[in-house]
């Protein structure tokens, strides 16, 4: 049978989602667990590979398992085995067929920018301390929707079939001193939130203007894009799925 977990991740100490030979990553600890509790070799596909030091409020794997589960079970001793930094939020049967990363309909990332130095939250977002035009940059992020091939803001040296991904939101927004920048795809290539986020920054400190956004875009360079920010104000905030993957 197959299933679906959900969980949260702080990725600080780990080096992104997928197993790596010589680096700990969020998919290695999680499989362990699994291996461990179930008295068998379990092997999960998680909806995305986040980078190192990124982190995910919400995001699913599925995995394979001859036995039936007890769903509430595992969730108490995944949990009591897992370090802090991971948390299972739910465990759900699924069709054989259902995939983790391919049935996902959306994923959306949110961005936090502190504008105040804040010692608390310095390991959760990314501090500014220039002024940034807010209104200048939402303007931008709309801009965004009109495109689909963003080259641009990928990694270079990735293998990907396409870099075409359908945006349907971007937006920034404020509260006291912060600011969230919110973005939602059906998919999103490698470092592509982090290099919109540093574009969209230069814009706001009046470094670039929209139509160097246009232009950047349509050279397909990620050399003419802005900088990456910072890992640690990333976050998976959740992935849709089609109702009709769960058994019940």
């Amino acid at each position: 049978m197959r299933y679906f977990l959900e969980l949260s991740y702080n990725g600080t100490l780990y080096h992104g989602w997928q197993r790596q030979p010589n680096a700990i990553s969020v998919q290695e600890v999680l499989e362990d667990a699994l291996s461990l509790i179930l008295r068998a070799k379990i092997v999960i596909v998680g909806a995305g590979r986040t980078d190192t030091g990124v982190h995910a409020k919400q995001i699913m794997a599925h995995f394979d398992f001859a036995g039936k589960l007890e769903y509430d079970v595992l969730k108490y001793k995944l949990n009591s085995v897992l370090p802090s930094e991971i948390a299972i939020r739910c465990v759900r049967s699924v069709k054989e067929n259902a995939h983790a990363r391919f049935d996902a309909l959306s994923r959306s990332y949110e961005y936090f920018v502190t504008l105040e130095k804040d010692p608390f939250e310095i390991k959760r977002s990314y501090y500014i301390k220039k002024p940034l035009d807010l209104d200048l940059m939402n303007e931008a992020a709309k801009l965004l929707l009109n495109y689909t091939n963003f080259k641009c803001f990928s990694k270079s040296k990735t293998d990907v079939k396409t870099y075409n991904c359908t945006i349907t939101n971007a937006i920034w927004e404020k509260d006291k001193d912060q600011l969230v920048f919110k973005i939602s795809a059906n998919r999103f290539l490698r470092n592509m939130v982090r290099a919109i986020v540093g574009t969209l920054i230069e814009i706001g400190e009046h470094k670039l203007t929209k139509e160097d956004l246009i232009r950047i875009i349509k050279s397909e360079d990620r050399g003419q894009a802005g900088y990456s920010v910072p890992a640690h104000g990333l976050y998976l905030t959740k992935v849709d799925y089609p109702k009709t993957i769960y058994t019940k």
